[in-house]
């Protein structure tokens, strides 16, 4: 039923290589639409370009597909000019992070009611396996065929750091609960991200000898602990861990409403 209301079967078949974990996180994304009572038709789907970013073009809602790096600043430009949407920006960890790097920052700092999936695959899927911002040092990407010597970014930290005030993590293995930090992420009124980990078995998880997809859930299964369960443990047992549910939920004044006020205020005679 989600398929046949939320999809668009015209553009299928999708161009995701099997086993790639999109599906799963662009299923999680509409169960949680669902869940939050969204209406179809006031509800506003972004993306940029990248692998991730094909998402936008599968769904059906008013859609953009916007320029490389720039879903965040179209979306921003949606949610000022009518509030009252709903605005969720599907995008990947090169997408958001790198050339996008910036909108992503100051879509934090204002606090504006955008609701961002940001589909981490480590890795450059579309263009054929460069490294991303979020390549782990060390592993090998096209562009890095000796291993990565950068240092990857925690997309979460950042988030948080800039000003974001609702901020979470999952993966495609806890597809279940994935739904769940969606929702919450979507009713929060201000920036929210859910960074969504993703296998890409056909370029990251190929150069790093980390077998099938099966094999890269697993691993997704086994290298991560609940934010409940992390509040426990010392740190020596987190080392190496990925720490998964929510993160930060800090409720600030939302940007879009600030500027209404701000209007309604100088239209009034302030100054």
């Amino acid at each position: 039923m989600l398929a046949e209301k939320y999809l668009r079967d015209a553009m299928m078949p999708h161009i995701w290589c099997p086993g790639c974990g999109h599906g799963i996180i662009l299923q999680a994304v509409l169960r949680a639409i669902e869940k939050a009572g969204l209406d179809q038709d006031k509800t506003v789907i972004v993306s940029g370009i990248g692998c991730s970013s094909r998402a936008s073009g599968y769904v059906n809602f008013d859609t953009l597909h916007t320029t490389h790096g720039r879903a965040l600043a179209f979306a921003t430009g949606v949610k000022l000019a009518k509030p009252e949407l709903n605005v969720i920006v599907l995008t990947g960890d090169g997408d958001a992070l790198a050339i996008g790097g910036n909108h992503f920052i100051h879509a934090c700092r204002r606090n504006i009611d955008i609701t961002t999936i940001v589909f981490n695959n480590s890795i450059y899927g579309m263009t054929s396996g460069q490294y991303s911002p979020m390549t782990p040092a060390g592993k090998f990407a096209t562009t890095s065929p000796y291993g990565n010597i950068d240092r990857n970014f925690d997309v979460c930290e950042l988030a948080k750091a800039a000003g974001a005030t609702y901020v979470a993590r999952s993966t495609a293995y806890h597809a279940a609960s994935m739904p769940d930090l969606i929702v919450k992420a979507i009713k929060n009124k201000g920036f929210s991200v859910v960074e969504a980990i993703s296998q890409c078995p056909t370029y990251y998880g190929r150069r790093n000898k980390m077998g099938s997809a099966v094999d890269m859930l697993n691993w997704q299964k086994e290298n991560t602990v609940n934010v409940a369960a992390a509040a426990r443990l010392q740190p020596e047992q987190l080392a190496g861990k990925i720490i998964i549910g929510e993160l930060y939920n800090n409720p600030a004044p939302e940007f879009t409403q600030q500027y209404e006020e701000l209007i309604a205020r100088l239209q009034g005679g302030e100054e």
